[in-house]
């Protein structure tokens, strides 16, 4: 059902878990499906040298946070506020048509983090 990138990063997501020392913290929910999302950054030198989320929600959406966060390390926080859901959704080889929810709830919780930054 799934395409291999996506399995991949369901198997073995990267950055999983909580960052207590990030810098900023953004958050997204899909209440039609439930998926809660929790994104953690941390950044120096308007650069994210950091990046985990914690996520309650369906495979591909986890999917999509670990490898947001693989995308992001390394990003200046200005590269990181111009990623748009396709960007995802092509790193991720696609995704099914009622998932393509998920690249925009790893990118809402992105941009409710940057938020924090201005």
């Amino acid at each position: 059902m799934y395409n291999a990138i996506i399995l991949e990063h369901l198997d073995n997501p990267r950055n999983a878990g909580a960052m207590p020392d990030a810098t900023v913290r953004g958050s997204a929910t899909n209440p039609v499906c439930g998926d809660l999302l929790h994104l953690y950054l941390k950044l120096a030198n308007e650069q994210i040298i950091a990046a985990s989320f914690e996520a309650q929600s369906c495979p591909p959406c986890i999917a999509a946070a670990s490898l947001l966060t693989v995308m992001l390390i390394a990003q200046s926080i200005t590269a990181a506020q111009q990623l748009k859901p396709n960007d995802l959704k092509q790193a991720l080889g696609g995704l099914p048509r009622n998932k393509e929810h998920c690249a925009h709830l790893a990118l809402d919780a992105l941009r409710d983090a940057l938020a924090q930054t201005a």
